[in-house]
């Protein structure tokens, strides 16, 4: 029985060698699998529900020129870009019909005349009849009405703007043929310019008339103060956004119509978000946005779908899908997917 013990003891020894060897190298091996990965810990933070939208510019009176008669375009006074008075000519058209047509009732005029004097002469003699000098009578304010008629006609062939401001947009040349009414020329007032932007529904309630705005434009590389003064009261059907005008004072002309411009509203409240980097949120191919959750129990990474509000402070505020004291991965998540074991860089 001695011997037996003694030649056991060793097979025994190696064969418990073997087994603790075995977990040692898993260990080794799943901590050569684990991505390294940096986080951040979930947390809330008390921001001012400032309300920034993007929009554009437009003029603060904006009209479309057209002739009221038709006719052949001899003349223009302005480029686009360039600046107009209020009344300042800026198209002409060739006058020549008009012109002869008013002669024409000019001459009618002085042959209606010359009758109705010689028979109001007889009438008053009583040798004509009360019909028939009604009828010269008749005859003669028709003339002059059609006299009326020309002379405006000849007139409108020169097209004058009823504001001061820029040219937007030069719709015809010289030498062409414009109908009547059709838009020739788009002049714009931008003394003062608004800005057009879109508000969510759920951020309407923060606006009111008369708040202070900072319109930021990135063409300019200014900043600029403005006022809201108009607060759409009903919402697009499509993206159930509603419509606001900021007003802003352009004295230099430098603020152009068709700007960008970043409008950023102060608002008297605040309140408790959760903001992360915009760099640890994925969009995947379903438009889902979400991250990943570092679980420290398993040392294992987890997708989370997440919602997505605003832009605050250069990072973006998260509606939903995590709470404070979670950890999200915040660099390192391109190398990864769902339930993949991570090591936390420090």
């Amino acid at each position: 029985m001695k011997k037996t013990v003694i030649f056991a003891a060793p097979a025994l020894v190696a064969l418990l060698v073997g087994c603790n060897s075995k977990p040692e190298k898993t260990a080794e091996k799943t901590a050569e699998a684990a991505i390294p990965v940096s986080i951040e810990e979930v947390q809330t933070t008390t921001v001012k529900n400032d309300v920034s939208v993007s929009g554009n510019i437009e003029g603060n009176t904006t009209v479309k020129l057209a002739f009221l008669v038709a006719g052949k375009v001899n003349f223009i006074s302005a480029k686009e870009g360039q600046m107009v008075r209020k009344g300042q000519l800026v198209a002409s058209l060739e006058p020549t019909n008009y012109h002869i047509a008013k002669e024409l009732s000019d001459v009618q005029v002085n042959a209606v005349s010359d009758e109705f004097s010689r028979l109001k002469s007889l009438h008053d003699k009583g040798s004509v009849t009360d019909s028939d000098f009604s009828k010269v009578n008749f005859s003669l304010q028709q003339a002059k009405l059609q006299q009326q008629l020309h002379a405006k006609n000849e007139s409108d062939t020169k097209l004058y703007s009823p504001i001061g401001g820029v040219m937007l947009k030069k719709l015809t040349e010289t030498g062409e043929i414009v109908g009547v009414g059709i838009p020739a020329f788009v002049v714009s007032d931008i003394s003062k310019v608004k800005v057009l932007a879109y508000i969510p529904e759920g951020e309407l309630h923060y606006i009111k008339i008369g708040q202070r705005a900072e319109i930021t434009v990135s063409a300019l590389e200014k900043t600029f103060v403005g006022r809201v003064i108009e607060v759409g009261s009903a919402a697009d059907a499509t993206t159930r956004a509603f419509t606001i005008k900021i007003e802003v004072a352009n004295p230099a002309s430098q603020i152009r119509p068709g700007m960008i411009a970043e409008a950023k509203i102060k608002v008297d409240a605040i309140s408790q978000a959760i903001l992360l980097p915009a760099e640890c949120i994925i969009h995947d191919l379903n438009n889902q946005t979400y991250v990943y959750v570092v679980d420290k129990a398993q040392n294992k990474a987890f997708k989370r779908e997440v919602g997505i509000g605003k832009m605050i402070e250069n990072k973006i505020e998260i509606t939903k899908g995590v709470q404070a004291g979670e950890r999200v991965v915040v660099a390192g998540q391109a190398k990864i997917t769902d339930g993949t074991v991570v090591s936390i860089n420090q």
